[in-house]
């Protein structure tokens, strides 16, 4: 008997490994959609230029769900060929995965699409749940990511598939977690190298998910036949950023961390070809939603996280 296949399109990239290799530990077969077959550790993977139907369309047919986390990374300076290629590999493979479904003979029962938590305002008040304020506050510089996001979310919910698929969008906050690749082993790294300080005034808040969380919410949006629609993937404890990098100094046993500046930040952000909008917008985000349909957290303090993090790439420790 084969075992129930979940299609994640976009797969080679941070979340995808993650996501596929929980799947996969779980006897589902993760079936990666992607431009990279080769750089795909976990499951089966097709290749896909995320533009155009072929021949992974067919492994639609059949599916437990489709996930879709492709994407251009916005870890990244903002200029014009960027832009271009972060807003067109998000609009162009939520449509044609829209294609897909609607041709599928058994379409899956579930669509999953990516989109972010940065689409809401700015803000150091209460914390935005799914009825939130959205859209762009000038003073974070995030105009742009802003109308990514809702172009993204816009593309989604025009893709017409049948009524027996359920749609849902994911508005996922920072991911943290061991996989190779992620957001945590850039602050890792700056914590062990001293440079772990507050960044900017430090006052902003930073929404974050443990990987864990990220794949058991999957799962259970998946298995849970009534959810659709809009759901925020993040932990219910959001923290100021100057708190955030205490604990991750803590966790690495570094006692200080030289601060950075609005300045300074400006100045890295061009070295490191980045924007200064991943670091001082104040992203202040709750999952209502799960929390009030009964999903329960593994990890809902950043500290609890960390330290399970550390304890996994140390076990002997």
């Amino acid at each position: 008997m084969e075992s129930p296949k979940i299609i994640i399109a976009g797969g080679s990239g941070f979340l995808g490994r993650t996501l596929a290799q929980w799947l996969a530990e779980r006897g589902i077969t993760p079936v990666i959609l992607t431009r990279h077959p080769k750089a795909v550790p976990h499951g089966k993977a097709i290749a896909w230029d995320g533009r155009q139907l072929g021949p992974w369309a067919e492994e639609l047919n059949g599916a437990m769900a489709v996930v879709n986390l492709a994407g251009r990374s916005v870890n990244c300076r903002y200029h014009r060929k960027n832009r271009d290629e972060i807003m067109d590999s998000r609009i162009r493979s939520t449509r044609i995965l829209g294609e897909a479904i609607r041709r599928c003979q058994e379409p899956p029962p579930v669509w999953l699409n990516s989109s972010t938590a940065t689409i809401y305002r700015h803000t150091l008040g209460p914390a935005w749940n799914e009825t939130g304020d959205t859209g762009p506050t000038p003073e974070a510089r995030d105009t742009f990511s802003v109308k990514v996001a809702q172009l993204w979310e816009q593309a989604f919910d025009q893709a017409e598939v049948p009524d027996t698929t359920r749609k849902i969008t994911l508005r996922t906050a920072m991911v943290i977690g061991q996989e190779p690749g992620g957001v945590y082993e850039v602050l890792r790294r700056l914590a062990r190298t001293g440079l772990g300080g507050k960044m900017g005034r430090g006052t902003q808040y930073v929404s974050w998910l443990h990987a864990e969380d990220f794949c058991r919410t999957v799962d259970w949006l998946i298995k849970k036949h009534d959810a659709s629609g809009t759901y925020n993937l993040s932990a219910p404890n959001p923290l100021p950023n100057s708190e955030m990098m205490a604990i991750l100094r803590r966790a690495v046993g570094v006692p200080f961390g030289l601060p950075a500046p609005r300045f300074l930040l400006e100045i890295g952000a061009f070295f490191l070809r980045t924007e200064t909008e991943l670091v001082i917008k104040s992203r202040r985000v709750v999952p209502g939603r799960l929390l009030d349909e009964g999903f329960r957290f593994e990890f809902s303090h950043l500290s609890e996280a960390i330290a399970a993090i550390e304890a996994s790439a140390n076990p002997k420790l």
